[in-house]
């Protein structure tokens, strides 16, 4: 707009003051602008892009192949196309990053009417998240360079790498049954396949109840006593909350307490056990922007600020999982897990306070902690005095830092465990599997 006002205005001026050269030149400068204005448009207008991926669920370690297709539908050559496929900015950080590009996501491309052009990428997953990959912006404009032209194409594609899970060392899932059933002092139902013992028949027993062989040998009626019916598993709590992660532990500490949850959880699954998830964290795809699209933007920044993800979520409640067994909950949790983001809303205090209500207590419930306050440590303690079995892995490398978090811990009754590393993530879910008594020593 700045050319067409600096040019209109020496034109009335020459025309004015009767300058016939520089009104020729004005009205030829006009033109070209008016004319690589409609060149460039019509460019911009007549590209179409399509995406391919290979997988959009992968695993850490995984590959993923894109393949993006560029066409000039229009009925005149491209000059020039400058493209882009997004990646969020995210995902590029921190060495290594959590989707390491291989290839090239920009290219400048010439297309004749009718052409096409492919541009192949490839993203391989080093951490768990919920990614965007794309759109595709397109840069075009006129020669002189006197016109530019930003338009998003093609629709993202969303990429969910589930978290890492750690299998238990030498600990054969088969062979180690007896873990699986054990008596609880919480009684649900009676199990009629478990016979614990016999007593005086009582008026009203079925006769299903009665033991015939006990009352062929005494001569009076008796009936069977039933051992109550437990299942044993897991309610994980996940504290996800960004002030219990400082920033220089980043993103390792997160990622640890991550897999900590996903490695317990297939281990209790794969004993046909019931387990549950329960976590302050935000969901990665409430950021997906449903809204606000713009196929057309004056500038690169504000397309990718239009097409890219929101930057935050203002999501206040937990994410829950119920707890039960079942072929699809494990999917549940890890999915969950994938898309867990750390968040500014509820502490974890305040996600127990919320959660117990909903807490079954025929699963123990397992909290995953990276800071431990006092009021944490309440919160867990106020459970187990509600009659839970409660257990919590502190995720800290210094064993002086896991003797300051145990201390509030082992003060209301609360079984700790120190996760130290990764490497100690297989050791510490066979401990809690096997009912170990856990290790304080500091040595």
């Amino acid at each position: 707009m700045r050319w067409f006002a600096g040019s209109a205005l020496l034109l009335v001026i020459a025309l004015v003051f009767e300058l016939g050269l520089l009104a020729y030149a004005m009205y030829v400068l006009l033109a070209i602008m008016l004319l690589g204005r409609w060149i460039s448009h019509a460019w911009a207008a007549g590209l179409v892009a399509e995406r391919e991926c290979n997988r959009l669920e992968a695993n850490v370690g995984d590959t993923v192949a894109v393949v993006v297709t560029l066409v000039n539908r229009g009925r005149l050559p491209v000059g020039w196309a400058l493209l882009e496929d997004m990646l969020p900015p995210r995902a590029l950080f921190f060495e290594p990053p959590s989707l390491k590009l291989q290839g090239s996501r920009m290219q400048l491309v010439m297309l004749r009417r009718g052409g096409l052009k492919t541009m192949m990428y490839q993203v391989t997953c080093n951490r768990r998240g919920y990614y965007q990959l794309g759109p595709m912006i397109v840069e075009t404009g006129d020669l002189l360079g006197l016109h530019r032209r930003f338009r998003v194409l093609t629709r993202p594609e969303y990429l969910m790498v589930y978290p890492k899970i750690v299998p238990l060392a030498g600990f054969g899932l088969s062979s180690k049954r007896p873990i699986g059933e054990v008596r609880m002092t919480y009684r649900l139902f009676e199990d009629p396949t478990r016979i614990g013992g016999v007593r005086p028949y009582e008026r009203g027993d079925p006769l299903n109840r009665v033991h015939w062989r006990a009352t062929a040998r005494t001569g009076e009626l008796h009936s069977k006593v039933y051992e109550p019916s437990t299942v044993i598993g897991a309610t994980i709590l996940l504290d996800f909350h960004q002030e219990s992660f400082p920033k220089h532990n980043e993103p390792h500490r997160s990622e640890l307490a991550v897999t900590a949850a996903a490695s317990l959880a297939n281990a209790v699954y794969e004993l046909g056990q019931q387990v549950g998830l329960v976590t302050n964290g935000h969901d990665a795809a409430d950021r997906v922007r449903r809204e606000g699209w713009s196929d057309e933007a004056p500038s690169r920044r504000a397309a990718r600020h239009s097409a890219g993800m929101l930057e935050a979520s203002d999501r206040l409640r937990p994410q829950f999982v119920a707890t039960r067994r079942g072929p699809e909950q494990l999917m549940r949790i890890l999915t969950t897990l994938a898309r867990a983001e750390l968040s500014d809303g509820l502490r974890f205090p305040e996600l127990v306070q919320e959660a117990n209500s909903r807490l079954p207590r025929d699963a123990t419930v397992v909290a995953l902690l990276t800071t431990v306050t006092r009021e944490s440590a309440i919160a867990l303690g106020n459970l187990r005095r509600r009659g839970f079995a409660v257990t919590a892995l502190v995720s800290v490398y210094e064993p002086y830092e896991f003797a300051k978090a145990a201390e509030p811990l082992l003060a209301e009754g609360v079984e700790v465990r120190h996760l130290k590393d990764e490497a100690g993530v297989a050791t510490v879910c066979e401990d809690f599997l096997l009912h170990r008594a856990p290790q304080y020593s500091l040595l």
